[in-house]
């Protein structure tokens, strides 16, 4: 059985958007390369960032048409790392909610990649 296990976002520059990711993901970088940056999560999944002027084929569209999901069980929940994303500075495109699956919000990554934060299903 194969699986989902890879999740690519083309950004302008992968440092910038390593650096983004490292802090709000709380991890160094396990992979590095020039144009492409990648981090293991648990459960095997990977988040890579590719610098969009080298994917091959060419990377079309843009940021926006899709959302990475967090699901957080950091202490507090949502709330709290809502508070966290505000004080950081973070681009804030939905602010704090309940919506019919719990609380949520969004945030952008550099280079205007949703990022949706929510509670795990219980």
């Amino acid at each position: 059985m194969s699986a989902i296990n890879l999740i690519v976002l083309y950004v302008e520059d992968t440092e910038k958007s390593g650096a983004f990711y490292e802090r709000l993901l709380g991890q160094k970088a396990n992979a590095l390369s020039p144009g492409f940056t990648a981090f293991h999560m648990p459960g095997g999944l990977m988040l890579g960032l590719w610098r969009k002027s080298t994917a091959q084929p060419e990377a079309e569209g843009g940021p926006g048409v899709m959302e990475v999901g967090i699901m957080t069980d950091e202490n507090g929940g949502v709330a709290t790392f809502f508070e966290r994303a505000e004080a950081d500075g973070y681009t804030i495109l939905q602010p704090l909610v309940t919506a019919s699956f719990g609380p949520t919000f969004v945030i952008a990554d550099p280079d205007g990649h949703r990022i949706r934060i929510c509670e795990p299903d219980k």
